[in-house]
């Protein structure tokens, strides 16, 4: 089994002879996460009108079953996500502290959108809102980390120091892309799709800020995440 275990911190970053890269400013990662999310939305949406426009095609009457469940089934997906993101990716409410359960409804509704299982395995009932976010997007780069299906296993402990979020994701061909990693590392995108690069990059900046340790490892068929934030 072959293993590739990473920091959170950049080694160039580490590295005094070497130029930092220039940061991403506020108004580039607002603009990144605004497209990422564009683009989630577009597909359940584009689908609602697909089913709409064969309600209203007179030559397509007997396909009014499956425009409906088309329908109904892309509705679904549409206020999934944006609940999630809602949480995961924006402001949110005023509220300080998640409770547990709010929180595996919007991380399994989203899951229930994607070829992984998801294994809730939270004993915790709140959760502060630094770490309610952070476990939210842990999950979803998680369940990105198994294209073709697998299970990803998440955890929370509490300890005197603080919180422990991790995800196991076991699946075949569980990987993470190099934009996810660059992410990760609190490195800018330097190749693959910023909609990858953006959530990983936004899960840095949560953890940093929170003054937590981002930590990921990568085995054959085997992802783990782990985020430490302080109490």
């Amino acid at each position: 089994m072959t293993e590739t275990s990473t920091s959170t911190i950049a080694p160039e970053l580490l590295d005094p002879t070497v130029d930092p890269p220039a940061p991403v400013s506020p108004v580039e990662l607002a603009s990144f996460l605004a497209a990422r999310m564009c683009h989630d939305y577009i597909s359940p949406a584009g689908a609602i009108m697909s089913g709409l426009d064969l309600l209203e095609d007179p030559s397509a009457q007997d396909m009014r079953e499956e425009a409906m469940n088309l329908i109904a089934a892309s509705a679904r997906k549409l206020v999934d996500m944006l609940s999630f993101d809602r949480v995961a990716l924006g402001a949110s409410a005023a509220a300080e502290t998640f409770g547990a359960d709010q929180l595996e409804t919007l991380a399994k509704g989203v899951a229930a959108h994607g070829r992984a299982q998801l294994a809730w395995n939270v004993t915790l009932r709140t959760l502060p809102k630094p770490a309610a976010r952070a476990l939210l997007n842990l999950v979803q780069i998680g369940l990105g980390a198994l294209p073709t299906g697998g299970t990803a296993t998440l955890t929370a402990v509490e300890a005197e120091d603080g919180v422990t979020l991790a995800i196991d994701c076991v699946g075949a061909r569980a990987r993470l892309r190099p934009a996810v990693i660059d992410g990760l590392e609190g490195r800018r995108l330097e190749e693959g799709l910023a909609g990858l690069w953006v959530q990983a990059f936004y899960l840095h900046e949560l953890v940093t800020v929170a003054g937590g340790i981002l930590e990921h490892a990568v085995f054959e068929e085997r992802v783990m995440l782990t985020v430490k934030l302080p109490a």
